[in-house]
């Protein structure tokens, strides 16, 4: 069979399993319902890198990050989200989709529900936004608490809005997001755009720069994968500030951006030696109290 021309969807239900195998990982113990694999993404002696056998999701425990098929690849292959898709659509690698849920589960669409939203309360999530270094007021401004069930169980997170009426979900435990998934777009008419990666980058630079994130709009992909979806957003502006992470993924995704718009900067000097804005605002938290 040609996969060569998979729309992004239909490649994000390539098996995540057998796409590994592919690559030469296999998983060290596996049960109905996941299986665990030493992390591709790093080096380690305790497989701590789930995949779900049911929703076709991966978790890397270590890293404390996880996603799609498509988030996979960009991460293993250290590219943007049309190579990732590229590489799922070539025939030359027997690929297989998912089957599907087992009998009585839901359906990866249906999986999370969202049952509650309000205002940050729980003395849990304000404990992690204080991990986190950010300021009560700050993620009240930008944030709720969203209540959620996946498979009847309830949950709670600090959640941001996408465009799409979708959210970003945030605790100490987890990362997860409500379908529709897409970037946040916070549009107030300004000249001067600011483009994060994830809720806590943007978060963190209110945080660092509120005088500039309250005159600028702002775009929080949520995902690298959407970098190429909001090109067409961008050419209005006067000013456009990349504060993207320091790393592979982060250096073409801003590399593309600052080709395409000549307005485009690389914002990341003001982080150098970080990951990204979070980490740089935790350790100057950290700084701060010694």
């Amino acid at each position: 069979m040609n996969f060569k021309k998979l729309s992004w969807r239909s490649a994000r239900n390539v098996c995540i399993v057998k796409i590994l195998a592919t690559l030469g990982h296999y998983p060290t113990r596996k049960s109905e319902k996941e299986a665990w694999f030493l992390s591709p993404l790093r080096s380690e002696s305790q497989a701590s890198f789930s995949v779900s056998l049911i929703k076709n999701l991966w978790f890397d425990y270590g890293l404390g990050k996880g996603g799609n098929v498509i988030d996979l690849i960009m991460a293993l292959k250290k590219c943007l989200f049309e190579e990732a898709v590229e590489f799922l659509s070539s025939d030359s690698h027997p690929f297989f989709f998912c089957p599907k849920p087992l009998q009585g589960t839901a359906d990866i669409n249906e999986g999370l529900k969202i049952f509650d939203i309000g205002f940050i309360t729980h003395p849990a999530l304000l404990k992690y936004l204080e991990a986190r270094g950010i300021p009560f007021p700050i993620a009240q401004q930008h944030c709720k608490q969203v209540w959620y069930r996946i498979k009847a169980k309830p949950y709670f997170a600090i959640g941001l809005q996408n465009h799409l009426g979708g959210w970003e979900l945030r605790n100490q435990y987890c990362k997860n997001s409500s379908s529709p998934k897409s970037f946040s777009y916070l549009r107030k008419n300004n000249n001067t755009l600011l483009i994060t990666e994830g809720m806590f980058d943007f978060l963190s630079l209110v945080v660092m720069e509120e005088d500039l994130v309250n005159a600028s709009d702002v775009i929080i992909l949520n995902s690298l994968g959407f970098a190429h979806k909001i090109r067409k957003y961008l050419s209005n502006y006067k000013h456009i500030r990349l504060y993207l992470d320091n790393d592979p993924a982060g250096n073409k995704a801003t590399d593309m951006l600052i080709d395409l718009f000549d307005s485009a900067t690389d914002e990341r000097h003001s982080y150098c030696g970080f990951k990204d804005l979070n980490e740089k605002l935790i350790n100057s938290k950290s700084n701060e109290t010694c």
